[in-house]
């Protein structure tokens, strides 16, 4: 509930998908006032059943069961014209797939007057940089969340694991909305250094995800292969060359020691191996990461361009070649778009690895 001498803030959350029911949710169990935007047919069926959140990996929450959050709780909005009956907001929650940015913002731009500061928590590096060319960059609050968030269906999502949420510091708003984030148990901190927060979080994302996606193999496979951990180890090393050559630091966020995967990242292979093969063992246990469920889900649609791209781009800025990078991408999207089959790469390394002879 909200403390004593407030009153509930404000939040339009952008989508019902896993990081916006969690951040949402909690937001709403603290007695926060929360629309959200969704397309027609989820509004209608989230006005229905409501939300469902499944908190109990937070044991400080003490709850058994997934909680269910009625649509007397929240507001269900089937467009964003709709959304902003219920003006003010306070501030907005963008936490979209970076490949539905650009259809956002063109839903967004007739409106960008009535609409509040953006909380923008997609994964990349390039999101705030668009978000501000509509809103302006005095709008635009850089974010992230390293808290493992699982989607059953939308407007049903599942904490797998907590870690926190990063905010970036200089923005006015920003001081309050981490100490409300905290009321909402989401474990919150500012960050003075927007860009070492958002390529840092890029970093830990680019982890076994295009590889496990093009060879359909879970990423403790990956790691356990000396071929394709020297594959992944040349693609985080090219990332880490691009940050260096920005003068972009690394910045730990909350419970993800950013800087030791960095360390670990500049070993000998025979060393690091072992370290890094338990710890993405224990850390993603048997789930697939994001590429291989964009690409095993019909949508024709891929965020490689917008991670691993994203280094490419940046690396062309610089002068720092990213050849790994660049060939996990093309691939990536390649099979993505149905230009070569899945069947080329399921299981065989060896016919990754041919490309890059």
């Amino acid at each position: 509930m909200t403390t004593p001498s407030s009153s509930p803030m404000r939040f339009l959350i952008f989508g019902a998908g896993a990081i916006g029911t969690y951040i949402g949710g909690s937001l709403a169990l603290i007695g926060q006032r929360v629309t959200f935007v969704e397309r027609p047919e989820t509004a209608r069926e989230l006005r229905r059943r409501g939300l469902r959140l499944d908190l109990t990996a937070d044991r400080r929450r003490r709850a058994n069961e997934t909680l269910l959050i009625p649509p007397s709780s929240v507001t269900i909005a089937e467009s964003l014209e709709e959304a902003l009956q219920y003006l003010p907001f306070d501030a907005a929650i963008f936490a979209l797939k970076s490949f539905d940015t650009a259809p956002a913002l063109e839903a967004i731009r007739p409106f960008v007057r009535q609409l509040p500061p953006f909380v923008c928590l997609s994964n990349g590096v390039e999101n705030e940089t668009l978000l501000a060319s509509v809103l302006g960059a005095e709008k635009v609050i850089p974010g992230t969340v390293t808290s493992a968030i699982g989607r059953r269906a939308a407007g049903d999502a599942i904490l797998e694991k907590l870690r926190g949420v990063g905010l970036a510091a200089g923005h006015p708003l920003s001081p309050k909305l981490v100490t409300l984030f905290n009321l909402a148990h989401l474990n919150a901190r500012l960050f003075a250094d927007p860009a070492a927060m958002k390529w840092s979080k890029l970093l830990t994302n680019l982890i076994a995800n295009a590889t496990s996606a093009i060879l359909n193999l879970p990423p403790e496979r990956i790691f356990a292969d000396p071929r394709l951990y020297w594959l992944e180890i040349a693609m985080l090393r090219e990332a880490l060359a691009v940050m260096q050559a920005q003068n972009i630091p690394l910045a730990d966020l909350p419970q993800t020691p950013v800087r030791a995967l960095a360390w670990a990242v500049r070993w000998p292979l025979w060393l690091s191996q072992p370290l890094l093969r338990r710890a993405i063992a224990g850390g993603r246990g048997g789930k697939m990461p994001s590429f291989h469920i964009d690409l095993h889900s019909g949508r024709g649609q891929s965020e490689v361009d917008y991670l691993n791209g994203a280094v490419v781009r940046a690396g062309e800025r610089v002068g720092v070649l990213t050849p790994v990078n660049r060939l996990l991408t093309q691939t990536l999207l390649a099979l993505t778009r149905g230009e070569r089959p899945l069947e080329e790469f399921s299981g065989k390394p060896d016919a990754l690895l041919a490309l890059f002879h």
